[in-house]
């Protein structure tokens, strides 16, 4: 069943064209004027800082849910990108056992060969590495790509697309696996990364990837996961379009307990591979709650002003007691949260962070300034805002002395509260 959707008091603005099937978007929620959420800048950069309007809307005919405006990729993804996949311990062990399923069901053959679209520093392709498979990373961010490199990974610095599969089918020949973690969703250009595939994959290759589910957003209210990098926020059912419109079918679907709630989408050409029970069993819940209806969506934007008023209420609150309170993990989409509630150094002096090219410089257009995590302790602040919140478990562990001190974290999805 298709969204029905009114058309009436929407103004041209609300309005943008699909970037996957040409129908008509319509805005669900505008975040306004935003900064790059991964442009970690100094005092003296600040005053060159890029903007634009962070809008996100659902197309009313194939129903994949996008950003009406549309970042150019070079200023997001180039030699400086700050995030390193392997930063995590929990998603280092992620990535590692990903690797070992892929090795063991995919990567089989007399010769087998890997590309991982967004390989970021390797941590992926370092196992199927080690256990002598081809492979390859395509990396646009020499900075990550270089790190990879360093640990004997073979990677292309260059942006994934059809003319750069084409060169990759020529050097290496077909790929048995086309693999992409937290990238897929970044890359509004889906019909060359599609026809990429197409020419890349042998045949009965398999086209895998996991992104951020936008079920998962809209049950939990992690709204924070809508910025820049996240062009589109995928369901199955979305997903399962855009790939038919390119000769592929979406064969298996596997939730994901990492970042707050991923799917992990499995594309193999139409009528090579049966398509799994989770596929449809996916779709139909989907429709159940309604994914794919702007109501819903709009729901969703109520919870957001929500959970931003509550937790500048509570900020405000404890700057009046004369608590002490920092933010901890300065991450992307934190730049969400602190730009459309309006959160500065006034509220939150600091945010500490682990790495070491954010530490010395401001938060993205709140200018908050960053401050290593190794200095959390000096002293302990009262209060903790958890931006982190995808690395609660192994954040709280690691600072298990504030909580023993007395400290108390901040979180503030699905709701804001008081650890």
């Amino acid at each position: 069943m298709e969204p029905d959707v009114s058309k009436s008091d929407v103004s041209k603005s609300d309005v943008s064209k699909c970037r996957v099937c040409a129908g008509e978007v319509r805005k669900f929620f505008d975040f306004g004027t935003q900064p790059l959420s991964d442009a970690f800048l100094t005092e003296r950069e600040a005053d060159q800082a890029f903007h634009f309007r962070l809008a996100v809307g659902l197309c009313t005919a194939c129903t994949m849910v996008q950003l009406l405006e549309e970042v150019p990729r070079e200023r997001m993804f180039h030699h400086d990108y700050p995030y390193h996949s392997s930063g995590s311990r929990h998603m280092r062990e992620h990535f590692a056992q990903t690797a070992r399923e892929l090795l063991a069901t995919e990567l089989t053959g007399p010769d087998p060969f890997c590309v991982e679209i967004g390989s970021n520093d390797g941590v992926m392709l370092g196992v199927i590495k080690d256990a002598g498979v081809r492979h390859l990373g395509v990396e646009p961010s020499g900075g990550v790509a270089e790190l990879a490199r360093k640990d004997g990974v073979r990677v292309r610095t260059d942006f994934f697309e059809e003319s750069t599969a084409r060169l990759i089918a020529a050097e290496d020949g077909p790929a048995d696996v086309v693999y992409a973690a937290n990238t897929i969703c970044h890359i509004p250009y889906l019909d060359s990364i599609l026809r990429g595939v197409d020419i890349l994959l042998r045949p009965g290759g398999v086209f895998v990837f996991e992104d951020p589910y936008l079920g998962d957003i809209a049950e939990r209210n992690t709204f924070d996961q809508i910025y820049d990098e996240h062009f589109y926020l995928f369901t199955a059912r979305s997903v399962r379009g855009v790939a038919r419109r390119f000769g592929f079918e979406l064969v298996d679907v596997r939730r994901l307990p990492v970042h707050g709630g991923e799917v992990r989408y499995t594309l193999a050409r139409q009528g090579e591979r049966e398509v799994s029970p989770a596929v449809p069993a996916l779709i139909e819940e989907e429709a159940g709650r309604g994914l794919a209806e702007l109501e819903t969506l709009e729901k969703l934007g109520q919870g957001i002003d929500r959970i931003c008023a509550d937790l500048v209420a509570l900020l405000e609150d404890l700057r009046r007691q004369g608590r002490s309170v920092a933010g901890y993990g300065a991450t992307a989409k934190s730049a969400t949260v602190t730009n459309y509630a309006g959160i500065g150094p006034e509220l939150l002096p600091c945010v500490y962070d682990t790495t070491p090219a954010k530490i010395g410089r401001l938060m993205p257009g709140s200018g908050i300034p960053i401050r290593a995590a190794g200095e959390f302790s000096r002293p302990y602040p009262d209060y903790a805002v958890l931006f982190a919140w995808n690395h609660t478990d192994e954040i709280l562990a690691r600072e298990a002395e504030f909580a023993a001190q007395g400290g108390k974290w901040i979180v503030y999805v699905p709701e804001v509260r008081v650890l």
